[in-house]
């Protein structure tokens, strides 16, 4: 079997952690039972080994090429996503009646997951457009959900989403691209984007791009955005495709990672105009594609976690394997050498591994629990309860894993030595793979102002109080197990230190010093992160406890590998964020006020 995930780590946070199981109370997933959550697990850790992981290599070696206006590349890629579509993974949360298999977000996401593990290249194209497929399905009417998403779901059509611009990047309210509208109620697109994943292949029958435009009276800046549907063939009424769309590839993009999926440069409009669909109202289209992009951050939170997932499950096997160097306290040269793993900074490498990509799956899957309460909690508080929760980890389940999971594929190439970087073992790749995920879906920064400028004041600080009321609550919990206090104690200390300097932020926003509040943005989300995290491995501790008194389904060297990757977590990682916390305190301005001749 590749080395994916641990099993009895994925069927551990799924059934013992979240109780993914309390789902199956919601009327959607009445059909389903224990065994059927299973089997999707199962069929997708299958797909991923078999399918998915075989080329993961090739398509990293032998990147698409743009020949003759047309994009080549290997061709397992359309071999394995084809097997995606006829074994229905590739709409595992949707409907039964859509072609999906209707399962729980959780479970859906660990699905979507063990391919990301497998080869996130090709694992891309079906990921983007199941976003944009939710996309239409959120916002567009229902002519267009029959049209473009129905099919998209189906696997016959694939999707992209195009909001990047050249003089713009990540600055949206600066995009030019125009609409311009005709009598029959279409639009004509005119304009340039760059950095489009998947945006040309020959995977499917078509490409559904989901496009950022604004109309000729728009306002500026992001109140003038409006979202368009331009497929790349038209499609006729009864859903046969047309003519070629004015859509052309203008050439690719060649990255350090991800190399299976195409990253594109695309011109609407080189001749008269792309046709194109609005979706939704006109001048809300930033607020419309805010529903994929922040699926797909959380898809990028989970990608970094399984990509060190993977490197950390490659060092492990190395270590137990490569026999190196002797114990400290042997002296003779004679004796035979002992496995990595007997070193103790091998093992403190491997403990920080463990702890990162561990606790960021038990955030990934906090998140997704979050998305069935908000869209089927009993009462409409829990409902919003879970959407005000989710809205607030967004940032944070995007980043802290897209920071500290890489940090863990560093480390696994690190514990492999010398061998580490090069081409004969494959942790390099996971690392060039995961180092775009800082960047993809915005990068720390933006994240960290999205998460301190506007997130933990929603609603005012209802969310961001009622998080810190759960992590107590767990904090007091794990007081009644004497193993678990000083882990609790560490925790209790992150908590108020995160608590202190997000008031001391806060006044600072109130007063009017916004860009001083703002400054030191990222290492907030950073703070914030490893608190949630640390949060995660404390009731992940306090559920391995109970195993160990008989109370679960895993091993007794599982469980006590837990509670002692909570105590690493505890020790090791947690007081960082009261030095962070001292930093912001401070309101610390030394790199704002650096000016640009100081450099």
């Amino acid at each position: 079997m590749q080395k994916i995930i641990n099993p009895q780590d994925l069927a551990f946070q799924l059934f013992e952690l979240h109780e993914v199981e309390q789902a199956l109370g919601y009327p959607r997933y009445a059909e389903h039972n224990r065994e059927t959550l299973q089997a999707a697990l199962d069929l997708a850790l299958k797909v991923a080994a078999e399918e998915f992981a075989t080329h993961a290599r090739l398509v990293d070696e032998e990147e698409p090429r743009f020949e003759d206006g047309r994009v080549v590349m290997r061709p397992e890629v359309r071999q394995a996503l084809d097997v995606l579509r006829d074994t229905g993974l590739m709409a595992a949360g949707q409907d039964f009646e859509r072609g999906g298999m209707q399962l729980p977000a959780a479970v859906a996401q660990m699905c979507v997951g063990l391919l990301k593990g497998a080869n996130v290249g090709t694992q891309g194209y079906a990921g983007l457009t199941i976003a944009a497929a939710n996309l239409i399905m959120a916002q567009g009417n229902e002519y267009q959900q029959k049209k473009y998403a129905e099919p998209m779901m189906a696997g016959r059509f694939f999707g992209t989403m195009c909001l990047t611009e050249p003089h713009a990047g990540s600055s949206l309210g600066d995009l030019r691209t125009r609409a311009e509208p005709r009598e029959d109620g279409s639009y004509r697109l005119f304009g340039n984007k760059i950095f489009i994943s998947a945006g040309d292949h020959e995977l499917s029958d078509n490409i559904i791009h989901m496009v950022l435009a604004r109309l000729p009276d728009a306002p500026p800046g992001v109140k003038g955005i409006s979202l368009f549907i331009v497929p790349k063939i038209l499609v006729n009424d009864d859903g046969s495709l047309g003519a070629r769309n004015d859509v052309a590839l203008a050439g690719l993009i060649h990255k350090m990672g991800y190399r299976g999926t195409t990253s594109t440069m695309l011109n609407f409009g080189e001749q008269d105009g792309a046709v194109g669909y609005l979706v939704g109202e006109a001048n809300h289209g930033l607020a419309a594609m805010f529903h994929m992009m922040n699926e797909a951050r959380i898809g990028v939170g989970l990608g970094s976690v399984m990509l060190g997932y993977t490197g950390y499950l490659h060092a492990l096997e190395y270590a137990r394997e490569r026999k190196q160097g002797r114990p400290v306290g042997e002296k003779d040269p004679l004796t035979p050498q002992v496995p990595l793993i007997r070193h103790a900074d091998i093992r403190r490498m491997l403990l920080t591994q463990k702890a990162y990509v561990e606790g960021g799956l038990a955030l990934c899957l906090q998140g997704a629990m979050l998305v069935d309460e908000k869209k089927h909690a009993a009462s409409e508080d829990q409902r919003q309860l879970a959407a005000g929760l989710l809205d607030l980890l967004t940032p944070v389940i995007k980043s802290w894993p897209s920071q500290f999971c890489l940090e863990a594929n560093s480390l696994a190439i690190q514990v492999h030595g010398g061998y580490g970087y090069t081409r004969e073992y494959p942790v390099e790749q996971f690392y060039r793979d995961n180092r775009l995920n800082p960047i993809h879906e915005g990068t720390h920064g933006i994240q960290g102002v999205d998460l301190l400028g506007r997130k933990v004041s929603l609603a005012g600080g209802r969310f961001y109080r009622e998080l810190l009321d759960r992590i107590a609550a767990t904090i007091g919990e794990a007081r009644g197990i004497d193993r678990l206090t000083a882990s609790a104690d560490q925790l209790e200390r992150a908590v108020r230190a995160l608590a202190e300097a997000t008031t001391t932020l806060n006044a600072e926003k109130a007063a009017g010093k916004v860009e001083q509040a703002l400054a030191n943005a990222s290492l907030y989300l950073e703070a914030f992160g490893h608190t949630v995290v640390g949060w995660l491995w404390l009731r992940q501790a306090i559920k391995a406890n109970a195993g160990l008194q008989g109370n679960g389904g895993q091993t007794a060297e599982f469980y006590e590998g837990k509670v002692k990757a909570c105590e690493y977590f505890a020790s090791y990682e947690l007081p960082k964020v009261v030095t962070l916390a001292g930093l912001l305190n401070a309101v610390d301005t030394t790199a704002l006020g650096m000016t640009d001749a100081e450099f």
